[in-house]
């Protein structure tokens, strides 16, 4: 089957997320990158484009230079992908969807909700599809939660449980370390700081799992670090469909926290624990029953944690393989989507997963703003 030529936007030296998202496609082998404009500054674009073997005609100072020469080639990428700070994520994204070229874009979906409307009609009005990279939703362990909570192993929904601690901005970050520097900027963030940058996977995860909206929520945030424009900690509580109370704890001033993006929900009939540190099982317990660890490729998984699963039970898989499980959908998807077919975007996070992260931070920074008043998404 021919690889879907793929272009990037942003990613270029030195950029740690470009990195992942150029691992991941090239898991499967569905896609070939060949043309990018790498970043913002032409030059820099330039060089960029020359480290990974980039054709120089295709490698592009601008991203409206590259989305019109490249729609205009008989050879031009089919899609492309979006790895740019948050407040660059829209400009790129409506100018390829106005030219029918699919989009696969880093999270959150925008730094404003300005951008994120405007994005939301750009991919409604667009026959290419939108993905949006919550790239733990891939996890085969995470698959298999989300399929025994729609079977109804655990019967009715009660209670959610889901914290994502770091440490790595617990003191102010020197202005040579460029990640810190962009996510703790609102003019390139978004006015959300931990909130936007992991508090979205943490919310997301929640709803995947359990199928289940937040529908209000309350929300404590805090700065700790004196002078940091952006929230590093936030304590919220939820209200979800059918009933179901959460609690949403993300932090990236935690010591001794590392990436620990931790999922509990429980039922009527039984609990789930997983931790993404230890991706690879995940806890059920029945109620009344003694805990059972279930394992990646064991014998308790599942034919919805088998489908997106590599390698043999005990050898392990994590994050570049969640990236890769969502590019290798995104593949199946913009396949059918170009032969006229109705492309199965079921488990893909789309426009959609991207406005109700938007509406997550817009309502907790509301909240904390009227002193954790419950606000409604």
């Amino acid at each position: 089957m021919a690889k879907i030529r793929l272009g990037m936007v942003g990613g270029g030296k030195d950029a740690f997320i470009g990195a992942v998202h150029r691992i991941a496609a090239r898991i499967d082998g569905d896609y070939d990158l060949v043309a990018g404009a790498l970043s913002s500054t032409p030059a820099r674009a330039r060089e960029s484009g020359a480290a990974l073997g980039l054709d120089p005609a295709r490698s592009y100072g601008s991203y409206e230079e590259m989305a019109e020469k490249e729609a205009a080639r008989p050879d031009g990428i089919r899609a492309v992908s979006i790895v740019t700070p948050n407040h660059m994520h829209a400009g790129p994204a409506i100018e390829f969807l106005k030219r029918g070229i699919h989009v696969i874009c880093d999270k959150p979906l925008t730094a404003t909700m300005e951008d994120a409307l405007a994005l939301e009609a750009a991919a409604k009005a667009s026959k290419a599809l939108f993905i949006l990279t919550h790239n733990y939703t891939g996890y085969p362990m995470i698959r298999q939660a989300r399929d025994m909570v729609a079977s109804g192993e655990l019967g009715k929904i009660r209670v959610v449980q889901v914290e994502y601690a770091q440490d790595w901005l617990t003191e102010e970050a020197g202005a040579d370390n460029k990640q810190a520097d962009w996510r703790t900027d609102p003019a390139r963030s978004g006015a959300g700081g931990a909130i936007g940058d992991i508090g979205t996977h943490a919310h997301n995860l929640a709803c995947f799992v359990t199928g289940l909206a937040v529908e209000s929520l309350a929300a404590d945030l805090q700065s700790f670090v004196p002078g940091r424009r952006v929230d590093d900690n936030a304590n919220i509580l939820l209200r979800m469909q059918g009933g179901a109370r959460g609690v949403l704890w993300c932090s990236q001033v935690a010591p001794g926290c590392e990436n620990a993006l931790r999922l509990r929900v429980f039922g009527e009939k039984g609990g789930l624990e997983w931790a993404q540190e230890d991706p690879n099982y995940l806890w059920f317990t029945p109620f009344g029953q003694a805990k059972r660890l279930l394992t990646r490729r064991g014998a308790g998984a599942n034919a919805a944690a088998n489908a997106v699963s590599r390698t043999p039970g005990g050898h392990p898989e994590g994050y570049l393989e969640g990236f890769a499980n969502i590019y290798a959908g995104a593949a199946r998807a913009i396949r059918a989507a170009d032969a006229g077919e109705t492309p199965d975007t079921a488990l893909l996070p789309g426009i959609s997963a991207g406005i109700d992260g938007m509406r997550f931070i817009t309502a907790a920074i509301r909240s904390s703003q009227e002193n954790a008043a419950w606000v409604a998404l």
